[in-house]
Order: structure tokens, then sequence, then C-alpha cells
């Protein structure tokens, strides 16, 4: 009997010690999620924050860039000769900061012509690589035809979305708050630098690597929401019924995109971008702790995207004699910038051309201009830009409203009156140093500059700027539409 007794209590012992061994794995993972401490002291009152009830938000449908509709067909005029003014140019060329990289075509040709979509969507970025890397934690991946790599710890893959309310996103952000995103930040930073990206760049970015972690779209969305916050982004997201909406706080308006205000700041719904919206909306009204930078789609440096080069010649006449100019461009960044929602005007009348366009333009035009006066010089200019490209509305051409960068206005065949201007203004700019401001009215834009030519002028701030209109075909500086003589512009775009 007491043999027995001892027998059952070794038993008994060694059974609770193989079912401690058994499970002391799973007891660890227990403990360590039980105790497992933020990076930052933040991130714990931030997620309690998720977890209270949340507001609900009246949507605002994007405003549209034009209140009416732009002219179809535009009017010819009979060119006028004035007496040339000022001084005889001479147009300086400057060096390329670095030497141009090698002209290689890594992919076949992606046709202008846009899809019939009212608002297609845009370009993927993305293209995942046939070999399997053999770095769990690293991600190669295509870019816009640029090969990047990036490091993000395999264990962030495993963030789980449980359901599909406040609690479950506030579960999410638990997950990823309490894992390794220090190294995808840094990560990030390093790429960002490496690709000279602005802010809709990095945007991309974050975006195509967010899709390729996760299947479900509403994790990829809250995986891209939580970087953004530790960024430095002021954004939010929000539940559209039961969908999650990333929302990002923009300065400036991001037109025909649904937003939503928070106070004084509005909010943008840029995943749906063109598209009707969300609707009446829940989420949180306070900000992520010192997250608070707006977001910016200024574009004043050209991502460093690998050189898909291809080129074209535009032909114009005048004053009797045919010129031809050959442009080149890089398709991956007309790819780049064809993924833009449509920004604020100054978005492109500052944006610059690609540094490899802007020497051979500048290399082409010199022999052109050098020698004339700068009123016959500024003209020869808006000539150019009148008779180089076809003209035709957006919603032609695109099936939308779509202001160019000047790049994509010499890569397309046609444009019409606010692509001519961005790109009459850079070159203005750059050739002449003078002063130069778009003029936007109900259905067009000109530009004017401010030069001691004869013609029509408006006062913009203490200056007196001359009329130049790049749409207006055989218009000289000083000619405006007939249409628009007697009315005033709407706004006016500084180019700085």
């Amino acid at each position: 009997m007491h043999c027995k007794i001892i027998l059952s209590l070794i038993i008994a012992f060694f059974g609770v010690t193989s079912l401690h061994a058994q499970s002391f794995e799973d007891f660890k993972r227990a403990q360590f999620k039980s105790y497992s401490k933020y990076k930052e002291e933040r991130d714990q009152a931030f997620k309690n924050y998720l977890t209270k009830e949340w507001k609900a938000y009246q949507l605002s449908q994007g405003k549209k860039l034009y209140e009416k509709p732009k002219p179809k067909t535009i009017p010819k005029t009979i060119p006028t000769e004035h007496a040339p003014v000022g001084p005889k140019v001479t147009i300086k060329i400057p060096k390329l900061p670095v030497a141009p990289k090698p002209v290689v075509e890594i992919k076949p040709e992606v046709p202008a012509k846009p899809v019939e979509k009212q608002f297609p969507e845009p370009k993927k970025p993305i293209q995942a690589e046939k070999k399997a890397v053999s770095e769990p934690d690293r991600m190669d991946f295509y870019f816009f035809g640029t090969k990047v790599s990036l490091i993000v710890p395999a264990s962030m893959r495993h963030a789980k979305l449980s359901s599909y309310d406040q609690r479950g996103i506030a579960g999410f952000f638990d997950q990823l708050a309490t894992n390794e995103y220090e190294k995808v930040l840094s990560s990030f930073e390093k790429q960002h630098e490496q690709l000279q990206l602005n802010d809709w760049g990095g945007y991309l970015l974050l975006k195509a690597v967010s899709e390729k972690l996760y299947n479900k779209p509403a994790e990829a969305t809250l995986f891209s929401w939580f970087i953004l916050n530790k960024q430095g982004y002021a954004v939010k997201v929000g539940l559209s019924g039961s969908e999650p909406v990333l929302l990002l706080h923009s300065k400036k308006v991001i037109y025909s995109t649904p937003n939503y205000s928070f106070g004084k700041e509005k909010y943008y719904a840029i995943e749906y971008y063109g598209k009707k919206g969300t609707g009446r909306l829940k989420t949180y009204p306070e900000k992520y702790q010192n997250a608070d930078k707006p977001f910016n789609m200024s574009l004043q440096t050209m991502p460093d995207l690998h050189p898909y080069q291809k080129s074209k010649v535009l032909i114009f006449r005048y004053r009797g004699a045919e010129h031809t100019i050959n442009v080149s461009y890089n398709k991956n960044l007309i790819d780049f910038m064809e993924t833009y929602p449509q920004a604020d005007y100054a978005t492109y009348f500052n944006a610059p051309l690609s540094s490899e366009n802007r020497i051979l333009l500048l290399k082409q035009l010199k022999p052109m201009l050098d020698g004339k006066q700068a009123s016959r010089a500024i003209n020869f200019l808006l000539f150019f830009v009148q008779h180089a490209f076809e003209y035709q509305v957006d919603d032609q051409q695109f099936g939308r409203e779509k202001v160019m960068f000047a790049d994509e206005t010499l890569y397309y065949n046609a444009s019409d009156c606010e692509d001519r201007a961005v790109l009459f203004a850079y070159l203005v700019k750059e050739l002449f140093n003078v002063d130069v401001i778009g003029v936007k009215y109900k259905d067009h834009m000109a530009t004017a500059i401010a030069v001691p030519m004869k013609g029509e002028t408006i006062k913009f701030g203490q200056s007196r700027y001359v009329i130049a209109d790049p749409t207006y075909i055989n218009a000289s500086v000083g000619q405006s539409m007939p249409k628009y003589r007697n009315i005033t512009p709407d706004s006016f775009i500084r180019v700085e």
C-alpha cells in the first residue's frame, strides 16, 4: 500500500512535469503577451484611446478644379508683329550636378492612350520578383521599374485583424506596436533618400509594401496607417461600415477626393480619389501623439527612378520657318506622375523638369534664341508651346480632369490650357528669369509675365503683368482670348 502511494506520487510528479514541459513555450508566449511592453509610452495610451467610442463624421465630396467645362475648341488669331524691345538674350546652359545615367530600356513601351474609365486606377508600382529571396526579413521588388530592397521583419506579417470594428483595429495596432517596426522605419527612410521620394512617392512605396505583406486589403490599409503615424504624418483611420478607410491630412486641396473636416483641418480619403466617396464615417477625433505633419503633394525634386528612356520630335513653325526640337522622357517617371491625384495648381507650376529634359531643351533652344531681343525671344517660346502640341481637353484624352507636369506635356501628343501654361511658365522662368504667374478663369488657364511689353495687362500684388496665353493660337505676348478680355480672373498661381 505504501509503495502504491509512492508510485502514484512519482507518476503524478512526472505527469505534471511532462505537462509543464509540453506547454512551456505556450506559457512563455502567453506571459510575453501579457507583459509585453510598448516601445513608446504613447502607444499604450493610443491603443486604449482607440477602444473608446468613436464619432461619426459627414462626408464632403471633393472640390472640382473647374466650375465650367473647358472649351473643346480654341480660337486662332492673326500673328501681330510688335517692335522688338529689351536686351539681346544669351542663354546659359547649366551643368548637370551628376553625369546622366545610361539609357537602358528595361521593359516594353506602354501605350500613351489612357483607359476608358472615368477615373482609371493608378498603375501598380510594384512587381514581385520571380525568385524568392533567401532572407526572410528582406523584401525585393520593382517600384516603377526600379529595384528596391526593404527590411520588413517576417513577424510583422503575422498581425491579424480579429474583427472589423474599432476593437479589432486597436488590436491590430497593438500587434504592430509591440513588434520590430523600427527596422521598417529605418529601411523606409533609407529608401526614401536613395529614390529621392516626396510624400506622394513615399505613400506609394508604403502602399506597395502593405499590399505585398497582407492579402486582406483592410490589413494592408492598417499597416500603412500605423507606419505613417510612426513617420509623424497626421493620418487617421475610420470605418465606413466595416471597411477601414485611410485619411491623410493636407493643408492644400486635393481635388475630386472625398474628405472629412476635423475642426479647421481636412483629411482626405485618398484611395477614393475620383470616386463617389465613403459616405458617413466613424473615427476618433484626436491625433496620434506628435504625428501632426501634413501631407505635402509638392514635387520639388524628381524621383530617382531607373531610366527607361524614350524620345520624340516636336515640330512647329515660327515666322515662316520650321523648327524641330527633340525631347526625351523616362517612362518610369511618366508612370509615377500618372498616379498623382489632382493636387493644387502650385504643385504643377513649381515642379522642375527632369534633369535630362532640361539640359536637352536648353541646348536646342539656345541657338534659336541667342541674339534675339527679349520680346522676340519670349514670343518665339510662346509660339513653340502653342504649336508643338495638339489641343485636346482632359475629358477627351483621359476621361477625367488631369493637370500635367511639364514632363508629361512633352510626353503626350495632346494637352490643354493648364498643361501648356505650366510648361510655358517653367521655360520663361528658366530661360529669362522673369516673374510669371498662372491666371485661372472659371474654364481656362493662361499665364502672365512681368515684362515691359505692350498689350493687355493684369495686376498681381503691386506688379503689372502682361498676358501671355500658350493656348491662344498665333497670339503674341499681350493678347488674350476675346472671351476673357473683360473678365476678372478667379485666381492666380505664383511661380516661385
